[in-house]
């Protein structure tokens, strides 16, 4: 357990989430109290989520010092976020040239003016369907998925409540598009089948959607918006639970 008041080391393994979650509880109620640090934590976690959102799939390169979060944190004191954000991914598209950080840009590169909801389709893909991008977070029995998300999307609505159809959330995903960063939420039932929940930011032009449904293929999206938001659910289209799904969806 760790001492308190919390080291800097202490709060740096609170935001990469290294504590148990024993001690994760007593930096939250300490944070509570000293507002100057619980601002300092929040500035951490938001840099630690550009790096994600930008890094993608050079996330899955082998262990890089260079990458290593306190190191690019002290770096990013000196440089503006936005600049970080955007030499990473050009540090994916040329640097590393590898198939999941190539897969990554062209999700970063994903309008969707084209067609509703265009890169959540894509994003299940390639997380739910072919496992290129790993999960950022994972439930475990103690595990709270809409308190991850709300750490990144505090305006966002509520996850949908899919028990009815036989559906948990079981990990989530940071992304990012041209319009800011995006997440989605994966769902499984006991016998393996996915489904999804996406929020991205309003797209080009502030642009949010009418509900609505389409197909793409073997998956279907259904989508709408709300809170500042929009929003998709995606599945198979042969799943045998996809009008439950829909029935469960926020009216």
């Amino acid at each position: 357990m760790i001492s308190m008041p919390p080291s800097e080391r202490d709060l740096h393994a609170y935001v990469d989430h290294q504590l148990n979650e024993a001690d994760r509880r007593l930096v939250d109620t300490w944070l509570t109290t000293h507002p100057e640090a619980a601002a300092q934590v929040r500035a951490w976690q938001h840099d630690a989520h550009l790096l994600r959102a930008a890094l993608g799939g050079a996330l899955q390169q082998p262990a890089n010092p260079e990458l290593d979060p306190t190191l690019i944190r002290q770096r990013l004191k000196r440089q503006s976020r936005r600049h970080l954000a955007s030499a990473a991914v050009l540090l994916i598209a040329v640097g590393i040239g590898g198939f999941s950080g190539w897969q990554a840009r062209e999700m970063t590169l994903v309008r969707s003016s084209t067609l509703p909801m265009t890169d959540a389709l894509q994003a299940y893909r390639l997380i739910a369907q072919q496992g290129i991008l790993p999960a950022d977070y994972k439930v475990a029995s103690d595990g709270d998925m809409q308190h991850w998300l709300d750490r990144y999307f505090t305006r966002a609505s509520r996850l949908p409540d899919l028990k009815s159809a036989g559906f948990e959330p079981v990990s989530g995903r940071l992304l990012s598009t041209d319009e800011g960063p995006a997440a989605m939420v994966v769902y499984e039932d006991r016998s393996g089948h996915k489904v999804s929940f996406y929020v991205r930011p309003p797209g080009p032009k502030n642009t949010f959607l009418p509900r609505g449904s389409r197909s793409d293929g073997d998956l279907q999206a259904d989508y709408w918006s709300g809170g500042g938001y929009n929003y998709a659910m995606v599945s198979p289209t042969d799943s045998p639970a996809v009008q439950q799904l829909r029935q469960s969806l926020p009216l």
